[in-house]
C-alpha cells in the first residue's frame, strides 16, 4: 500500500507557532472571530491575519474556502492557511474542508491549530483522503522533499484520536482501493491481486483463495470462461469479518475484478485501452471496505468476495456464438466477449447465496459504458429488487457525499436478455444497456435475497480531481458501504 501520512493529535501550544516549519492552518468562522491560536498568528504576523478578516474577499469566502498567506513576516512557516468553517459545520462540509487543506498541503509538514472545532474528526479525516499520491513506480527526484507529518493541535487530543480512529480505517480503506485500482495490470496480476488480499488475514479477515481446479469443481463455468484466453489464472477470493453474533447471516459484497480487460476476441478500440486496468474497481473497493470493516473493528458480519480474471485474446480465447453453462445451471449465449464482467459476477453471486445465505447482497462492478453516457461521472448506477435494502444504501451514500442514482428494472428489458440457441445471451443491445446488465445479474440472485447491484465504472476512476483525490482512482463505495454496515447491521450498545 502507498504510505500513510503521519497524523498526530497533540495539546494546543502557542508557543510552538512561531518556529513551526512547513504550513500553519488557522480555522476562522465565517463572521471572522478569532480563536487563540488565530490571535497569536494576528500577533507574529503583525495584523495581516485581522486585516485579511476585515477584507472584502474574506467576506466573499464560502465555508470549506482556504485562502492562503504565503511567506509570513515573523513565522518560520512557508504559509498560513486561513480556512473559513463554522464554528459547527456539517459533517460532509468538515470533510471537504479538510481535503482542501490536505491539497494544498502537498508534501509540506502542516500543523492545523484546532483548538475546539467541532467536528475535528471528519476535518482530519478530510486532509487524510487528499493527503494521497500513487508514485509507486516513479523514480524519485534527487531534490525530492519527504513528505512532512501532520499535527492537530487542539483542545483535547486524547478524545479528538478516539473519535478518529475509526475514519482513519476508512481512509486506509479507501487508499487501499485507490492503490489497487491505480496500479498496471502487469503488476497487478490476478495471482498478484490474490496475494494482497490474503495478507489481510493479518488484520483479522479470515482469506480464502480459490484456484482454477477448485472453481471448475464448483461450476463456475461462466468466470472461468471469461479468463480461459489468458496466461493468469483466474481465482476467487473469499474474505470474511465476524465482528458479529454467531450465527447471524452475513452481508455479503461481491466485486468484479477484471485485472485487465480488452474485450477478448470482441476487441476494444486501441484508444483508451490502457484505462483498462481500472476494470477491476469493482473487487478493489470490495477489498478496501474489508480492510475498513476489520481495522475498526465492525460488530457485524460481511463475506467479500472477489472474482479475479484477465480478459485476453488467444487461439483458447471464448468467442462470440459460445454457449456456456453457468454455476447455477442457466446457459448464456456469448454475443460480445466484451461483456464479460457479468459473466464473472454470475457465478460468483450464486457461490455467494450458496454457501452463505447472506441477509443481503451488493455487487460492484465496473460493468458499462452507457453508465457513464447516462450518469457521468458524478453518479454510480444502483439497481435494487428491495426498496428498503436500497433506500438504507442511498442513505448511506448521501451521508457520505458519494454519488448514487436509483435507476429501473423491469420485464421489458429482461425480454431484451432473450437467446435463440440458449436461457440467455450475454447483452441485450444498446438500448438501456446498463439496466439489461442489471438485469442480466438478477437473473441469478434467489427468490427472497435483498440485492444491490452497483455499476461504478463512472466514478471508479476519473481524469480530474475530486473533492477528495487526486485524478485516477476514487475510491468511491468504501466509505458508503462502511455506513451502511453501521447503520444497518452493526450490533448496537
Amino acid at each position: 500500500m502507498s504510505s500513510q501520512t503521519s497524523i498526530r493529535f497533540a495539546e494546543t501550544d502557542l508557543d510552538t507557532i512561531a518556529e513551526a516549519a512547513g504550513r500553519i492552518a488557522v480555522i476562522v468562522p465565517p463572521e471572522g472571530k478569532l480563536d487563540p491560536a488565530a490571535r497569536r498568528v494576528n500577533k507574529l504576523t503583525r495584523g495581516a491575519l485581522g486585516r485579511l478578516v476585515e477584507s472584502a474577499r474574506f467576506a466573499k469566502a464560502k465555508p470549506g474556502q482556504v485562502i492562503t498567506l504565503a511567506w509570513p513576516a515573523g513565522m518560520a512557516a512557508e504559509a498560513v492557511d486561513v480556512l473559513v468553517l463554522p464554528r459547527r459545520p456539517q459533517p460532509v462540509e468538515a470533510r471537504k474542508a479538510g481535503a482542501a487543506l490536505g491539497k494544498l498541503r502537498g508534501r509540506s509538514a502542516l500543523l492545523l491549530a484546532a483548538g475546539g472545532q467541532v467536528r475535528l474528526a471528519e476535518l482530519v479525516q478530510g486532509i487524510a483522503l487528499r493527503a494521497y499520491d500513487f508514485d509507486a513506480h516513479k523514480t524519485p527526484a534527487e531534490d525530492a522533499e519527504e513528505v512532512g507529518s501532520i499535527t492537530v493541535a487542539c483542545s483535547k487530543p486524547e478524545e479528538a484520536e478516539a473519535s478518529y480512529a475509526p475514519l482513519a480505517a476508512l481512509a486506509e480503506g479507501v487508499h487501499m482501493t485507490r492503490d489497487l485500482v491505480n496500479e498496471p495490470a502487469n503488476v497487478l496480476t490476478t495471482t498478484e491481486f490474490a496475494n494482497r488480499l490474503k495478507e489481510m488475514e493479518s488484520i483479522g479477515l479470515n482469506v480464502e483463495v480459490l484456484d482454477e481446479p477448485q472453481l471448475e469443481e464448483l461450476g463456475m463455468r461462466t468466470l472461468l470462461s471469461v479468463g480461459q484466453g489468458s496466461d493468469s489464472p483466474s481465482k476467487v477470493v473469499v474474505m470474511q469479518w465476524n465482528g458479529g453474533e454467531k450465527g447471524e447471516p452475513p452481508l455479503a459484497l461481491v466485486g468484479k475484478g477484471v485485472v485487465f480487460d480488452t474485450g477478448g476476441i470482441s476487441l476494444k478500440p486501441a484508444g483508451g485501452m490502457e484505462d483498462m486496468t481500472m476494470d477491476m474497481g469493482g473487487a478493489g473497493v470490495v477489498a478496501g471496505t474489508m480492510r475498513a470493516l476489520a481495522l475498526r473493528k465492525a460488530k457485524a458480519n460481511v463475506v467479500g468476495l472477489v472474482g479475479l480474471v484477465e480478459n485476453m485474446p488467444s487461439g483458447n480465447a471464448t468467442r462470440p456464438g459460445d454457449v456456456v453453462k453457468s454455476m447455477k445451471g442457466d446457459t448464456v449465449e456469448i454475443i460480445n466477449t466484451d461483456a464479460e464482467g457479468r459473466l464473472v459476477l454470475a457465478d460468483v453471486l450464486w457461490y455467494a447465496q450458496e454457501r452463505f445465505s447472506p441477509a443481503g447482497v451488493i455487487d460492484l462492478a465496473t460493468l458499462t459504458g452507457a453508465i457513464i453516457i447516462g450518469l457521468g461521472h458524478e453518479n454510480a448506477g444502483v439497481f435494487s429488487n428491495d426498496d428498503a435494502f436500497c433506500g438504507a444504501f442511498l442513505k448511506a451514500a448521501e451521508a457520505e457525499a458519494e454519488g448514487a442514482w436509483r435507476l429501473p428494472l423491469g420485464k421489458a428489458y429482461d425480454d431484451q436478455l432473450k437467446s435463440r440457441i440458449a436461457d440467455m445471451k450475454n447483452v441485450g443491445g444498446r438500448p438501456a444497456g446498463s439496466i439489461t446488465a442489471a438485469q442480466f445479474l438478477q437473473r441469478f440472485i434467489k427468490d427472497g435475497t435483498p440485492w444491490i447491484h452497483l455499476d461504478i465504472a463512472g466514478v471508479a476512476s476519473v481524469k480530474s480531481d475530486t473533492d477528495y483525490a487526486p485524478k485516477g482512482a476514487t475510491g468511491w463505495g468504501v466509505r458508503a458501504l462502511s455506513r451502511l454496515v453501521e447503520d444497518s447491521y452493526e450490533a448496537k450498545g
